[in-house]
Order: structure tokens, then C-alpha cells, then sequence
């Protein structure tokens, strides 16, 4: 039996962006994620939480947050790969990293992108 699990709103101060500055001062982010995971015919609380352990896939997000990328869509492979390979439980992850109100200014307050893998 396939189960989804949503972690909503991890949000970050990180080091991403496409100009300088953004690599120098960073911006917020949140990052949102679906989990799409088999766990045989009867999940108990138990097994969901050796495959997929909340806290465990928050740090795996944490630490691809604080390599410093050019663009959004490269932090949110990143993130997928990472979880792809640290979660033998996972088939499938959907991520959406979202930048919130760019210090740059500008007339954009948010750009998001959705990955899936």
C-alpha cells in the first residue's frame, strides 16, 4: 500500500540566488514536500516512522539548504536526490522550494519552483 506524507513549510535562511549579493546575504526560503512511500498492506506508526522519520528528513533538507546554489531548480534536485538516496522507503518526492519577498527588491515578492522525481 502506497502512502503520501506532506511536510509543509521548512522554511530557511540560505544562500541561493543568481545575483552576488543574494550568495553574500541570502534570503528565506520554504521548502514543501510530498512523500510517496510503500510500507506494505498495514503501516503501523512504528514502521512509518523507521522509513520516514520527519526530523531525520528535515535535516537531510537542512543540509542541501546550506550548499550554496545559483537557482532554485538546482536546490530542489538537490533535495530530491538527497532524500531519494537517504530514504530507501521513498519512491517518489514532489518538492517545491519557494524564495519569499527577494532582498533585492524588484516587483516579485515570491518565486517557487515544483520538482518531481
Amino acid at each position: 500500500m502506497k502512502y503520501e506524507i506532506r511536510l509543509s513549510e521548512m522554511e530557511f535562511h540560505a544562500y541561493h540566488g543568481c545575483y552576488d549579493l543574494e550568495q553574500q546575504v541570502g534570503n528565506r526560503f520554504c521548502v514543501e514536500l510530498t512523500l510517496t512511500t510503500e510500507l506494505g498492506e498495514v503501516a503501523t506508526e512504528d514502521a512509518v516512522e523507521k522509513a520516514v522519520n520527519y526530523l531525520d528528513v528535515y535535516q537531510s533538507v537542512a543540509r542541501q539548504m546550506r550548499i550554496k546554489q545559483r537557482t532554485i531548480e538546482r536546490v530542489a534536485m538537490n533535495i530530491i536526490e538527497a532524500l531519494k538516496s537517504e530514504f530507501a522507503a521513498i519512491e517518489k518526492v514532489r518538492c517545491t522550494v519557494a524564495k519569499l519577498a527577494p532582498p533585492l527588491g524588484g516587483k516579485i515578492g515570491r518565486v517557487s519552483v515544483t520538482l518531481e522525481k
